[in-house]
């Protein structure tokens, strides 16, 4: 049941944080700013120089805040994932699909986000037990291609990640998208340590997103 539960989490959150820092700190002080600006979940990359133990310092610090869900992102393999599940992530993300890191996912009962871009792909996710996949880059094919997607496969929910900002994030929730990964246009400030931008920004998708949902029911 706990899959469930975070899948749960996760759907009911809306946006997913996808964050990239030059260090742990930057990336704790990032994680801050989202949450304080509503967004509940986070995407901790890889990228970041000792991710897990970002990872670890998050889960601690908001270990009374059930609602916040931190992940990892950018899992190339299945040894990474199982690093980042002993930190304390949550779900996995990675960019492409790998077998073995999806039967890890499964082991644990956490989520395996993986990354696809073809219908082949996804169904051999499916196949694998992902109950989400990631769309990525999913700026290279549009909402349009998640529409024509579901109507073979109305089982799939799809992740758009890459390209999705506040103007196009109403586009993407209108073809069935109901989580939703954002990067570059929500962290931007973040890279000249405007924190307080990035939290105004958090505060901004969020309205957006519960507007949608609101809109949808």
């Amino acid at each position: 049941m706990q899959r469930i539960s975070i899948l749960s989490s996760l759907e009911k959150n809306g946006i997913v944080a996808v964050l990239r820092a030059e260090s742990v700190e930057k990336a704790v002080k990032i994680s801050d700013a989202l949450i304080a600006g509503g967004v509940k979940t986070i995407e901790l990359t890889f990228t970041v120089p000792e991710a897990d133990r970002a990872i670890k310092s998050l889960v601690e610090k908001y270990k009374e805040k059930p609602e916040i869900v931190v992940g990892a992102g950018t899992i190339l393999d299945a040894p990474t994932a199982h690093d980042a599940f002993l930190a304390g992530a949550r779900f996995i993300v990675s960019p492409t699909f790998d077998r073995e890191t999806a039967s890890l996912c499964n082991l644990y009962q956490i989520p395996y986000i993986p990354g696809c871009m073809s219908v082949n792909e996804m169904k051999e996710a499916l196949k694998a037990g992902s109950d989400l996949v990631k769309l990525f880059p999913s700026d290279i094919v549009g909402p349009t291609f998640v529409k024509d997607v579901k109507a073979p496969l109305p089982q799939l929910e799809i992740m758009p990640s890459g390209g999705v900002n506040l103007d196009n994030l109403a586009d993407w929730y209108g073809v069935g998208c109901r989580v939703i990964g954002v990067g570059g246009s929500l962290l931007k400030p973040a890279a000249t340590n405007d924190f307080e931008k990035v939290t105004k920004l958090a505060k901004e998708y969020m309205y957006v997103y519960r507007q949608l949902s609101e809109q949808h029911v």
